[in-house]
């Protein structure tokens, strides 16, 4: 059995939509969500799914603890879905191209510290950009600067707000990102 751990730090619904995907699978399991936000409602998703929940503080994130929870699982991949803390090096280390993030923009342009949800979205309508898109990376020591696994772009020049942007990124979203899990934990399927 392949092991899944989830990072989110709001709503979820990309941990919905991760656990919906493997929900029947034999293969691959979703063994943990962790938050760093006691309030965040990926919370509970993880108690309605019976999945075990870990809440955290960014210095319990940076000294070691989280480390030592995150290898209780032994996970075969760590998935950062809506997780807005900058990732140890010390985790990364740990887990060397085992650790993924989906950024709502076509990276390398809008990433970094500060771009996340509305505020890529916000950026990329007074840019007045066409197009926007996916990028789904490994994670390392930078924001956003990890090794590309996937992109996928999508037309927005209808886009009058960024809300209706982030519409258009988060079905880009829900489509990609559990594939993309699927082919990095089991290549040869």
């Amino acid at each position: 059995m392949k092991k899944i751990l989830l990072f989110a730090s709001g709503a979820g619904s990309n941990v919905e939509n991760i656990i919906q995907y493997f929900k029947n699978n034999d293969n691959i399991s979703v063994v943990g969500i962790f938050t760093n936000n006691l309030h965040a409602k990926v919370l509970e998703k993880a108690k309605h799914h019976n999945i075990p929940s870990l809440v955290f503080n960014k210095t319990e994130l940076n000294d070691g603890f989280v480390l030592e929870k995150i290898n209780e699982h032994q996970p075969d991949l760590i998935v950062l879905a809506g997780f807005l803390l900058k990732f140890p090096e010390h985790i990364v280390a740990a887990y060397p191209n085992k650790i993924i993030n989906i950024h709502p923009a076509l990276l390398p342009k809008y990433g970094g510290k500060g771009m996340y949800g509305m505020n890529v979205h916000q950026a990329i309508l007074e840019n007045k950009e066409k197009e926007t898109g996916i990028t789904i990376h490994y994670v390392n020591e930078h924001y956003d600067e990890g090794e590309f696994i996937f992109q996928h772009n999508i037309n927005i020049e209808e886009c009058d707000s960024p809300e209706a942007i982030a519409a258009k990124v988060q079905s880009l979203e829900h489509e990609h990102f559990p594939k993309v899990i699927a082919q990095l934990i089991t290549p040869n399927s």
